[in-house]
């Protein structure tokens, strides 16, 4: 019976959850929330887990039942992610460790993210879509790499998303992303937007800017509505991902996808999803925003997987990084 602690606190989001063999036991969440129209600063968010931290800790081991001895191991988000919000998380993990004397690993962010939906949703091998605030990619698993088919070239859904929401001056709470899924779910017309899938590739800065620069005019014509923009960005961006994904799962003769990342929370990008597999004699696997959205217990879960193939992270190599691909780790754990 192994009991492993996960730090998150790679973006605005800080989670420390606790997993013991694959049964998440807590898994508590805090949200680093600005005002409308702004984003969040590295040095505001890292401010804010540092003053969140130990009580969110503290409600991990209690919610768990657990103490400090009964952890066999911590893991963290090594990267990628926001630097002061990556090392601010990472200091306590550390400190954590070496207080309480045990083996620490680092772990990768989208790895975290993979894991977790593979032992929530128990897809076997599936094509993954991972979509989030700072990460768009299409990955399968090959040769003991998860191997990246396609990603953004330049912004990840989930910003061009969230840029759009502070365009709108639409709430962050719970999320900009949020916030424009409902109000797309009242747009009635669809605005033809740039649509710009380049082999397996994406992009969405142009598509972005194009909204952004009209996004006035449209709205002062009186012929288009908010709802309608969110709409038709909605709709626009999670084509050029299904497409790809399609592609990425026509290649590997995949009969699984899974979405994972905060955007994967979206239900009409797991609609369309749902309805391309289907038509592929296909599954969709998806979870819910306690997995979907960045968490401990996917750090948690990602690292159990590590520890019990036999890896570890040397104390001088705790480091974080900003820039950590997927396919960087070996992928010890699996055939």
């Amino acid at each position: 019976m192994t009991v492993v602690i996960g730090f998150e606190g790679s973006a605005n989001k800080l989670g420390i959850g606790i997993v013991k063999d694959g049964k998440v036991l807590s898994n508590p969440r805090v949200t680093f929330i600005t005002p409308p129209g702004e984003g969040f600063l590295p040095r505001d968010t890292a401010k804010h887990h540092q003053a969140h931290v130990l009580d969110v800790l503290e409600k991990a081991l209690l919610e768990a039942n657990m103490k400090p001895s009964d952890i066999d191991v911590v893991c963290y988000t090594k990267g990628p992610g926001m630097g002061a919000p990556l090392v601010s998380v990472a200091v306590v993990a550390r400190t954590v460790a070496q207080l309480w004397n045990k083996p620490i690993i680092g772990v990768n962010h989208c790895i975290g993210h993979i894991e977790m939906g593979r032992a929530i949703t128990g897809a076997e091998n599936p094509t993954v879509l991972y979509v989030s605030g700072g990460n768009t990619q299409v990955i399968a698993y090959s040769q003991k790499r998860y191997r990246i088919f396609g990603e953004t070239v330049d912004i990840a859904v989930g910003n061009c998303l969230d840029r759009f929401a502070r365009v709108l001056k639409l709430s962050n709470d719970p999320s900009p992303g949020y916030n424009i899924e409902q109000m797309a779910k009242r747009g009635k017309i669809l605005i033809p937007l740039p649509y710009v899938v380049k082999g397996m590739d994406v992009s969405f800065s142009g598509l972005l800017s194009y909204i952004e620069d009209r996004a006035e005019s449209l709205l002062g014509s009186g012929k288009y509505t908010k709802e309608d923009l969110c709409f038709s960005l909605q709709e626009t961006v999670f084509a050029m991902l299904v497409e790809t994904t399609e592609r990425a799962m026509a290649h590997c003769g995949s009969k699984e996808v899974l979405i994972v990342g905060g955007v994967g929370c979206n239900v009409r990008l797991q609609d369309m999803m749902e309805k391309m597999a289907k038509e592929r004699g296909a599954t969709l696997f998806a979870t819910d925003e306690r997995f979907c959205i960045d968490n401990g217990a996917m750090i948690a879960q990602a690292g159990l997987e590590m520890y019990l193939s036999g890896q570890r992270t040397k104390w001088e190599e705790t480091t974080c990084t900003q820039r950590f691909r997927t396919d960087e780790v070996e992928v010890t754990w699996r055939d």
